[in-house]
């Protein structure tokens, strides 16, 4: 059977062709022999009960310049036209997020959706691990000044960030001592009415920040990030460098308390974070390791993920 698939994400023409993971995902689906479509989430329409996009039929190639070709874009329902959605834009978290999420939960019983968008809708990147405080660092969610400052006092160095925030953007450490902690504050408090999330620093992130990929609730492989030099944050986005890793014991007493959960929750593809022994998130917007995590192991969880699709196409 050719199944049709539609890639709700930021411009195909603009991804690097060697490390984005929604580009390994539509490359395997050509090689499988699925039809393409691609458009970004300002294209999705609700009208008169039917979920609808504008979309671009498709294909990929892995040609540096000349990676993706396009017809025009055209009128489709997700409902009639399309097998499964995949719901790969990049964050920010935020209310055009959240709001295409709700209409593609419109989809539920009728078109697959990955990851599956009420519980993406649900569950932010930040958020999700409190429900497994013992495996988190201390962590303190507030917008109330003494609590942020009580939380600092007992834990000295700290690490202040957006909530709702990506890539590393607006991550900072505060170290015991330091006089810029007043101005970060006031910052965070001027930018948005969200909490800020503070956490106890973790001194293993000189060691490296591992991403791990896991599959339908079944941990596959890892990469690990090293921070630049001076650098705190060890996301490729900012600079950070990836280098091959191993899934050690630890790593996997985390996956597998959160495996059934992601699983039960439709999530076929999430990466967690973890530094040291510690998770700090869960990633199931839009999970990147995926091209890394081939080229150091040879694992391809692009194709995983597209064989845990079809076996949930195939018995449906």
């Amino acid at each position: 059977m050719t199944y049709r698939i539609a890639f709700q994400m930021d411009p195909m023409e603009g991804v690097d062709i060697n490390a984005d993971t929604t580009f390994a995902l539509a490359e395997v689906a050509m090689e499988r022999g699925m039809m393409l479509y691609e458009y970004g989430p300002e294209h999705l329409v609700y009208n008169e009960g039917r979920i609808q996009a504008w979309a671009r039929p498709m294909q990929v190639r892995r040609v540096e310049g000349s990676h993706v070709s396009f017809k025009d874009r055209r009128l489709i329902d997700l409902e009639d036209d399309i097998d499964v959605v995949w719901m790969r834009q990049d964050p920010p978290f935020d209310m055009a997020y959240i709001t295409a999420a709700h209409m593609l939960e419109r989809l539920k019983g009728k078109t697959l959706v990955c990851n599956d968008p009420e519980w993406v809708r649900s569950c932010p990147e930040k958020i999700l691990p409190l429900d497994y405080p013992e495996l988190m660092p201390e962590t303190l969610i507030s917008r109330h000044k003494p609590a942020i400052d009580a939380f600092r006092a007992k834990h000295k160095d700290i690490i202040l960030k957006p909530l709702f925030g990506n890539g590393g953007a607006g991550v900072f450490l505060v170290k015991e001592g330091d006089g810029n902690y007043a101005s970060l504050i006031e910052m965070f408090m001027e930018s948005s009415r969200e909490p800020i999330i503070a956490q106890a620093f973790l001194k293993d992130v000189t060691f490296g920040d591992k991403r791990i990929i896991i599959i339908n609730g079944e941990a596959v492989g890892a990469i690990n990030r090293i921070p630049l030099k001076g650098e705190t944050r060890s996301n490729m986005h900012v600079g950070g460098k990836a280098v091959p890793t191993e899934l050690t014991l630890s790593d996997m007493k985390i996956c597998d308390a959160i495996g059934p959960m992601l699983k039960e929750r439709g999530q076929i593809l999430v990466g967690i974070d973890v530094i040291g022994t510690k998770m700090t998130e869960i990633n199931i917007t839009s999970p990147t390791g995926v091209q890394e995590l081939k080229r150091f192991s040879g694992v391809d969880a692009a194709a995983l993920a597209w064989d845990a699709i079809e076996d949930k196409l195939a018995s449906t």
